[in-house]
């Protein structure tokens, strides 16, 4: 991680991620970028329907390939680029036939390194083949929900799942939030974790950073009148005065409470809901 001399309040606890040793290239490979507009928290109608976004710096979207439609081809990474839309990082990778793809990133790839998707594909990082191909304890990133559809799950920086167990066509992962879930054996992943797994130590260090990356302020509920917050109201400072936390529209919220909806469809693919607070500790250590 990169500090700063403490030349101002911001900058005494302000962190920054050391991009130039890891990053080839500034300028993205333009034929697999597109502009667009930002919906910016906001639903068809324009109403905001997501707090708490919108500004930011413009950003240009690069087209990742999370289908991963080229089989049984062997693919080289040719640079390694910084994606503002997601925390990993990414890479322009060109195939045998010449295609060139975005791709996402697993820790240790560099420049040179090739990956393959395929069902018989060794078990190495970066490589791409079915569930219930990957041996039981391997790591893996960009999971399939269902066969054919393109990775959905473990996306993020320095994520990575767990396969526990196979059975009756199903494969057991084990979530980075400690959820345990079935997937269907032919459902793809690939072999590994997610680059930039410093970003987790990233510290904003001020409010105006917030706003370049699109992120607006949060007032506090207790700051707030009666009619606009349940823990609103009173002379001066106090508690909330509710046993359980509460969201703006009187919904559950954190510290144990569930907050998954009890009908869920994919409530039948659980084996085993996610540990939270304290017993997420205990269960790390």
């Amino acid at each position: 991680m990169k500090s700063f001399r403490p030349t101002s309040k911001s900058r005494r606890h302000m962190t920054v991620l050391p991009f130039k040793q890891y990053l080839t290239t500034s300028e993205p490979y333009k034929p697999l970028t597109v502009g667009f507009k930002r919906d910016m928290g906001r639903n068809a109608f324009g109403r905001i329907t997501v707090r708490h976004k919108g500004g930011g710096h413009k950003k240009l979207y690069r087209i990742i390939d999370f289908m991963y439609d080229k089989k049984d081809m062997i693919a080289t990474v040719k640079t390694v680029e910084y994606d503002p839309f997601r925390t990993g990082y990414i890479g322009l990778v060109n195939y045998k036939d010449g295609t060139k793809r975005y791709v996402l990133l697993p820790k240790t790839m560099k420049v040179g390194n090739s990956f393959i998707v395929s069902e018989k594909a060794p078990i190495q990082t970066g490589n791409r083949l079915p569930l219930k191909n990957i041996p039981v304890g391997t790591f893996v990133y960009n999971i399939e929900i269902k066969p054919g559809s393109g990775a959905k799950l473990v996306r993020s920086a320095g994520s990575f799942a767990q396969v526990i167990a196979n059975d009756a066509s199903y494969t057991h992962i084990k979530m980075p939030s400690s959820e345990v879930r079935k997937v269907h054996e032919s459902a793809w992943a690939s072999v590994g974790a997610v680059s930039n797994e410093e970003n987790r130590l990233v510290n904003i260090g001020k409010a105006g950073r917030s706003r370049w990356m699109g992120i607006r302020p949060t007032v506090r509920g207790t700051a707030q009148n009666p009619v606009d917050h349940p823990y609103g109201g009173g002379e001066q400072r106090q508690g909330r005065g509710l046993r359980r936390l509460k969201t703006r529209w009187g919904k559950p919220a954190g510290k144990g409470q569930k907050t998954r909806t009890p009908k869920k469809y994919s409530n039948v693919f659980i084996v085993a809901r996610r540990q939270v607070g304290k017993k997420k500790v205990k269960a790390t250590q």
